[in-house]
Parts: structure tokens; C-alpha cells; sequence
């Protein structure tokens, strides 16, 4: 659905719309219409432009006005600083020394917290003034580069409105007295920064080393408050913001799953000139930036975010936390590393001792040999191996007596005869509701009957997405990027009541398994998640649950997902005809393997959430929390050869469920043992 490139008017908008295929949760409509609305709602002026870097798709609004940048004008000061460097006018090497005549107020860390007589090089002062926006910093980088410099630069690169008026906090040193009274420390626009910006990442602005340089600054930029405030979690952001009361910025490059684009959003005038955190503008630019994200990146395109496969120095996250961790456990002596996820000399240290002692080539880098040679990682709390938890018999509480009144908290509730199907009781049967994490009994189901067709698809590999990895709720506990077979992803999916796991299984079999009327819609435009909802309620009509409808594979409330006990009682009871869905749901614990990027493995451990299985006799099938549905379980057990089938929906709480399927059961067992008599 891309749109094609865009010139920039001043306050015009001009956008030219690929039509779209209209299947519902495909994609947003148009990232046009999708700004627009949300920039015209602003009560401020608004300056943006996206571009992606690779496709060249463009998106452009009021991108020739000239606004403010206050501290977002340190980025093209930093590029005359490179340029000057490039040609021998400056030495990146020079040490700075800091006067107390120096420091200025406002943001950074020299002011405060250091001492004057403090040296550094010229190199420092400029990440200092790029990763903490030190404005003494920046002042010190102006009294090497000059202050004329900048605007003369910008002026001879084509970016004319791009321009430093003069040093932070020291108004008497402006060069232009008007230009100081309209635009205060800097000024530009959105399209020249966003030309700027593309400059540094092709290598074309200054030499290629002096590009790759100015890329690692803004990397290192720590502002959390405006374009990456609602991206998803890593990342990667090479930006620099401005703030003062009445004008916000950021301009940055995004690096997304399908290609780095470049964006700048410039406001002013802004209503809310507030510090918090839900400054609108600052909201504003979020919003902005995860909606650009959201269309170059459509959720149903994403792999993982794009960790390095191997670890080295410089490297930090979860990954390296894993590695420091698991060497202190499997190193003789162990090295005691502090874990604290950041790749330096000492865990380099560690992972060449670690490589010597085993034969491998000394290089310090963390690849897949080196994960293969330590074993599972070690996390915080140990999980043992697959083959002890599998093998470990857990014991069980003696079944329930047949005396008692079926007193339940419920909402909605059924028994049935499994045998036949027929209803023993039941209390609003009919009435359709919301029904959470039970929505994954027909999720597991269509995996279950293709797999008894084909059973080669248990053994396909699935990768856990960033979507998926993000979905919120109940956890299998896998992450991006992480990957496991199909058969133990429906444990995962089944036993913690894995909503992440729903997600991951139903974008790899989605397209597989659209039914008959979207099965020719495979463009990249279909989300295949959407595909695999379309599955489960094709089922739902083929088994005869006529009053109900799927609206995801996980069972989060949405107004539209609903159904009824005696639905439920059609579906459990279709799948208890099979063996291997009856072995899932029967297990009480499953350990397995998990691999990761670069080649690490780790041990996971799901455990059932149906109490039910604790008790002799009971042996399925799925539980469901959420707020809208209340605590809710299909359940099914067997008592002298008569099996049955309880379904409970809107349980006052996690327990209730629990005694209200179980009186239930004495008391059905009961009128069935006082039918045949």
C-alpha cells in the first residue's frame, strides 16, 4: 500500500493513495489521512517530514516553514564540527579544558556535576553535547568551530533556513539580532533536516568515518520523551531533540525492521507549554513517529528487531546479561561478572578464557559456538532441564465426594454428557459473552487438526515476533526473535495460556489456513493474523457454534468476541475425539528449549494454569481471565466411566471457577447416576 513520493508545499499536504484491499486489521488505511487528522487536531503550529531511505517514500506537511529548534540545532553544528575536521581545521583529538566562566544553565552535566579544570577532547565535548544536550558543552564546541560557521555551512549544503543565531544562554553573542527574536537559538525546517539527516546516513555530508561518527552520537542521544516514546521496545533511534516552552522537536532516523527512514516533526506556538511527560506536543511527536513505524513496518511484515546475531565489546541487553550469567555458572574459577547486561573488557575477558579452556578460537566475541559450548542459559531464577521436569510426577489431591448442593458463582454455566452430547443442566447456555483465554481452545484446535493430517507441520520452526513478543496478558515468556518447534509452542500456548504464543502460532499458519473465500488474498498487504481469525470463525460456523465469533486468537476483550457455554460445549467436546489435543491439555508442566539470535539456547518451563488437573479424575481443558469476562474454565473429567463436560463463564474470581466446576460435577455425576438407576 505505499505511497509514492511527495513534494513539500509550504502548509500544503500533497499525497497520492494506492488503493487498498479492504480486509479488516490489514493495514492503516492511509499514513496521510492517518497524520493529518491527528496534526490538524494539535493546538500549535507543525512541521513534519518522514521519509523512508530506502524507497524513498515521502511523507510532507508544512515542511518549507521555518520554525525553532532550539537544542535540535546542536545536529547541524555537529556536522560543521565534522566537515572542519574532515578538511584539518579542527583536531576531534584537542583536549577542552572547563572553565567555572563556561558553565550555563539547562540541560547536561557539566554544569552540575563537574568540576572546572576538567579536560576532554574536542571528540567528547561533541557527544556530551549530543547524547545529554549539555549546553555548556555546546558552547565549548562553538568556541572551536565559531559561531558564523554553522549557518554558513548549512548555507553552502543547500539548507539555507538552517542556521545557529548564537551560543546557549549567551543572547549578548547572537549574530543576528532578528533572527534571535523569531527563532531564539536556532532555526530550520523539517525538510532540511530531514535532507540533512538522509546526508548522514548515505556517508555523503562529510567523509565516511566522520558520518559513521555522527551516527554513533546520535545513537547515544538518552531524550526518551518525544520520537521514541511509543516505538517498540529496541529500537534503534539516531535523533537529537529541542525543547523550550513554546517549541518542541526531535529529528532522528528510525531503523525499522523494513528499512531506516528519516523524520523530523518541528512545533511551535504550542498551547501547552507544561514540562511533563504528557506535554501534548511531546505526545504529539510520539504518535507521529509509531504511526510512520506502523506504515513502513506493518506488524504482520515484522521479524525481529535487529539485534546483532553475535555479541562483541559495545554490545548490551538482555542477550548480554544471559552471557555474563551463564559464564559465571559454567567458567572454572567463575569470573564474577557483574550482570549487568553491558558487553565491556571484563566480559570480553571472561569469553576468551571461556573459549580457551574449550578449544575454541580466542576471540572474545559471544557467537553461536560459544552459546553451544556453555548450554542453556542461566537466568535469574534457574529452571531445570526439559528431562526433570518432564519426567517429574507431581502429586494429586483425592476426587471430589458426590454430596453437595452445585452452589456456583457464575454467570453462565453447562454440563454435558460427553458421551452424547447431551446437555445434563445449564444456566444461561445461550447467552452470548466474552470468554478471554478459552478463545485458545479453537486457536490450538485448527493447529491440533492440521497436524493430524500433516503431522510434519509439529516440527516447523516458529519465530516469535516483535508484535507477538509485545501482546499484552499472559506470557509463554518467549521473546522476539526467539524460536521453538510448533509442538512446543502449543504447550506454550495451552499451559501458561500464552497470548504472545496465540500470536506467533496464528501468523505462521494464517494464510495456510484462510478458509476458501480469502485464500486467494496472500499479497504482503494481508495480515495473516487476520487470515487465522477468519479460520476460527469459519470452524465455529462448519461445527455449528452459531452464536459465536472470534475477534483474535488469544481471547483480550473486544466488543465483538463473544460466545456461549453451549458453543463451547460443541467445540470441547469436538476435541476431545482427539488424542493428541487430549495429551496437551492434560499436561501439567512442560520444559523445553528455546533458541535465540546468534545461537544461544535457554530453558523454559510452562506450567498448566487448570487447577483442575491437581485432581484425580480431571484432565482438561483451558481457563480464561479477563476483566470484562470474569474467570472463566472449560473443563472435562470421568468418574466410573461417565465423563463430563462443564463450562463456566463470569466466575466471581480465579478460584470460584474452580468450585463451581466442581459442585457442578458432584452434583451432575450425581443426577446421572440417579438417572440410570
Amino acid at each position: 500500500m505505499f505511497l509514492r513520493s511527495i513534494v513539500s508545499v509550504t502548509a500544503c499536504l500533497f499525497l497520492v493513495e494506492v488503493s487498498l484491499l479492504d480486509v479488516s486489521r490489514v493495514m492503516a488505511e492511509n499514513l496521510g489521512d492517518d497524520l493529518t487528522s491527528m496534526i490538524e487536531a494539535h493546538p500549535g503550529e507543525v512541521g513534519v517530514t518522514i521519509r523512508h531511505l530506502e524507497t524513498g517514500e515521502q511523507f510532507a506537511w508544512r515542511a518549507e516553514i521555518v520554525q525553532p529548534t532550539a537544542s535540535l540545532i546542536k545536529l547541524p553544528l555537529m556536522v560543521s564540527a565534522y566537515r572542519m575536521a574532515d578538511r584539518g581545521e579542527l583536531d576531534l583529538s584537542k583536549q577542552i579544558t572547563l572553565t567555572e566562566a563556561d558553565k550555563v544553565p539547562g540541560s547536561g552535566i557539566l554544569t552540575d556535576h563537574l568540576s572546572p579544570g576538567l579536560t576532554m577532547s574536542f571528540r567528547d565535548t561533541i557527544r556530551l553535547m549530543i547524547r545529554y544536550s549539555d549546553n555548556t558543552a555546546t558552547n565549548l564546541v562553538v568556541d572551536q568551530v565559531g559561531l558564523p560557521t554553522t549557518a554558513a555551512t548549512m548555507e553552502s549544503l543547500g539548507f539555507p533556513h538552517t542556521r545557529l543565531n548564537s551560543k546557549v544562554y549567551r543572547g549578548d553573542t547572537s549574530i543576528s539580532r532578528e533572527q534571535s527574536r523569531l527563532y531564539g537559538l536556532g532555526s530550520t525546517t523539517a525538510r532540511e533536516m530531514v535532507d540533512l539527516l538522509e546526508q548522514i546516513h548515505k556517508g555523503t555530508v562529510a567523509a565516511e568515518d566522520s558520518c559513521k561518527a555522527m551516527m554513533e552520537h546520535l545513537l547515544a542521544c538518552d531524550d526518551k520523551a518525544m520520537l521514541v516514546r511509543e516505538l517498540p521496545k529496541g529500537t534503534k533511534v539516531a535523533h537529537k531533540s529541542g525543547a523550550v516552552s513554546a517549541s518542541r522537536c526531535d529529528a532522528g532516523i528510525v531503523f525499522g525492521p523494513k528499512g531506516p527512514f528519516a523524520i523530523c516533526v518541528l512545533t511551535t506556538a504550542n498551547k501547552d507549554r507544561s514540562w511533563n511527560d504528557d506535554n501534548a506536543a511531546q505526545v504529539l511527536i510520539g504518535r507521529i513517529a509509531r504511526t510512520a513505524f506502523d506504515h513502513f513496518n506493518p506488524e504482520w511484515e515484522r521479524n525481529a528487531l535487529g539485534e546483532p546475531t553475535e555479541l562483541k565489546i559495545g554490545a548490551f541487553g538482555t542477550r548480554v546479561e544471559f552471557l555474563q550469567r551463564t559464564l559465571n555458572a559454567r567458567s572454572q574459577p567463575s569470573p564474577d561478572l557483574g550482570v549487568d547486561g553491558d558487553f565491556g573488557p571484563a566480559t570480553e575477558a571472561a569469553v576468551r578464557k571461556f573459549q580457551e579452556a574449550n578449544g575454541q578460537p580466542t576471540t572474545g566475541i559471544a557467537d553461536a559456538s560459544l552459546w553451544q559450548a556453555l548450554g542453556p542459559v542461566i537466568e535469574e531464577s534457574v529452571i531445570p532441564s526439559p528431562a526433570i521436569v518432564n519426567a517429574e510426577t507431581l502429586a494429586r489431591q483425592p476426587m471430589d465426594a458426590l454430596d453437595g448442593p452445585p452452589f456456583v458463582s457464575c454467570d453462565s454455566w453447562i454440563i454435558v454428557d460427553a458421551a452424547d452430547g447431551r446437555m445434563v443442566a445449564g444456566l444461561e447456555e445461550s447467552t452470548p459473552r466474552p470468554f478471554a483465554s478459552t478463545t485458545k481452545i479453537m486457536t490450538a484446535w485448527l493447529i491440533v487438526r492440521l497436524a493430524e493430517e500433516h503431522p510434519e507441520v509439529l516440527d516447523e520452526i516458529i519465530t516469535m515476533s516483535p508484535r507477538a513478543d509485545e501482546t499484552r496478558g499472559s506470557t509463554a515468556d518467549v521473546r522476539a526473535g526467539e524460536s521453538l518447534a510448533v509442538r512446543e509452542g502449543l504447550f506454550g500456548l495451552l499451559l501458561p495460556s500464552g497470548n504472545d504464543m496465540s500470536v506467533a502460532l496464528a501468523e505462521h499458519f494464517g494464510t495456510r489456513l484462510a478458509p476458501p473465500a480469502d485464500a486467494s488474498a496472500t499479497t504482503p498487504e494481508i495480515d495473516p493474523l487476520a487470515l487465522f481469525v477468519a479460520a476460527m470463525n469459519a470452524e465455529a460456523a462448519r461445527l455449528g457454534m452459531g452464536n459465536t465469533h472470534f475477534s483474535n486468537p488469544h481471547g483480550l476483550s473486544e466488543k465483538s468476541h463473544l460466545t456461549t457455554v453451549s458453543d463451547l460445549a460443541i467445540l470441547a467436546r469436538t476435541t476431545l475425539e482427539s488424542e493428541l489435543f487430549r495429551n496437551y491439555t492434560a499436561t501439567r508442566q512442560r520444559g523445553t528449549v528455546v533458541s535465540g539470535p546468534g545461537g544461544y539456547t535457554r530453558n523454559v518451563l510452562w506450567k498448566n494454569t487448570n487447577e483442575l488437573l491437581a485432581i484425580d479424575g480431571f484432565d482438561g481443558i483451558k481457563t480464561g481471565t479477563t476483566d470484562q469476562a470474569g474467570a472463566c474454565l472449560v473443563s472435562t473429567g470421568e468418574r466410573e466411566g461417565q465423563r463430563l463436560i462443564v463450562i463456566v463463564l463470569g466466575s466471581a474470581a480465579s478460584e470460584s471457577r474452580y468450585t463451581d466446576s466442581r459442585n457442578l460435577y458432584r452434583w451432575g455425576w450425581k443426577q446421572l447416576a440417579a438417572a440410570g438407576e
